[in-house]
């Protein structure tokens, strides 16, 4: 008797595979936040070699697709229990803990490899400290309260900064200015997510709001702050010499409509505001780190 299993042909069999395990990257994520490392990378170059630019995405994309694997080997039985997360690799069995944690493995050890050899140690320590922190400490926390979002905005704020390393291979005002842009976008970003995937979070014990109150004014107002940061911050690459000030005119136009999104979203305090606040990060980080790169002195 031939089963289910044994009819599918090898190399159908093998691209399931694969897709699963790219699709436990979190493929689309981590080319964000790989984009965010380039941008960083080309910033503090004085000249763009392409091939080391590619081994740095490549190697970028590694580690963070490793620390997202963690997060889903952590939380696989959390999954299960959310639809936006229920038909990933593995609550659906496509892949086995065994095979996750292999794959992980595999893209910490490439990434690692990568950093050392050709580019610098620091990048390395960084790269690596950003996935323990947020496979092995956020992870865990998110569970516990809102603190997860604080200790996850700083793994989350470090691609610009390892960029510029990787370019430099020293620390400074500037690493440290791309930072706290990243930085302080991450609190309106994920909150205005874990605001529309509130009864989501709640079905798998995530507690990720500000307020006790959840979706609320408390909440609402705590994202407007930490926007509000952007538009002083936006203006310290001009002031340190590192773009020109056509580009901050840039981060302040957007931080400002940034801002503004969080405004309608103290008035109105529903789903649908945060989702447009939510649409309005991704838009943000993007075009004011093109403008940065595109002004560069």
């Amino acid at each position: 008797m031939i089963t289910s299993e044994q009819s599918i042909p090898t190399s159908q069999a093998l691209f399931v595979k694969v897709k699963a395990l790219l699709e436990l990257t979190k493929f689309r994520l981590s080319a964000l936040v790989t984009f965010s490392g380039v941008m960083g990378y080309c910033l503090g170059a004085s000249h763009i070699d392409w091939g080391h630019l590619v081994l740095f995405a490549l190697a970028s994309f590694a580690v963070t697709g490793a620390a997202n694997i963690i997060n889903q080997i952590f939380e696989r039985d959390l999954d299960k229990l959310m639809k936006r997360t229920r038909n990933r690799p593995l609550p659906t069995g496509r892949l086995t803990v065994n095979e996750a944690i292999a794959w992980a493995v595999l893209l910490g050890v490439v990434a690692t490899v990568i950093f050392v050899a050709f580019f610098n140690l620091r990048t390395a320590a960084l790269a690596l400290f950003s996935l323990v922190l947020y496979g092995f400490v956020y992870t865990p926390l998110k569970r516990v309260g809102s603190v997860a979002v604080l200790v996850g905005a700083f793994p989350g704020a470090f691609p610009p900064m390892i960029g510029w390393i990787a370019a430099t291979n020293h620390f400074g005002l500037e690493p440290g200015i791309l930072f706290a842009i990243q930085f302080f976008w991450q609190f309106p970003h994920f909150w205005a997510i874990a605001w529309v995937a509130d009864e989501e979070y709640k079905k798998a014990g995530f507690h990720l709001l500000p307020s006790e109150g959840g979706k609320d004014l408390n909440t609402a107002f705590q994202i407007m702050i930490n926007a509000l940061f952007l538009i002083p911050i936006g203006w310290l690459p001009y002031k340190l010499g590192m773009t020109g000030i056509n580009s901050a005119f840039v981060a302040t136009l957007f931080g400002v409509l940034f801002l503004a999104q969080t405004f309608h979203l103290m008035r109105k305090c529903n789903d649908k505001t945060a989702l447009q606040l939510m649409f309005g990060s991704f838009i943000y980080l993007p075009i004011v780190q093109i403008a940065f790169l595109l002004d560069k002195v």
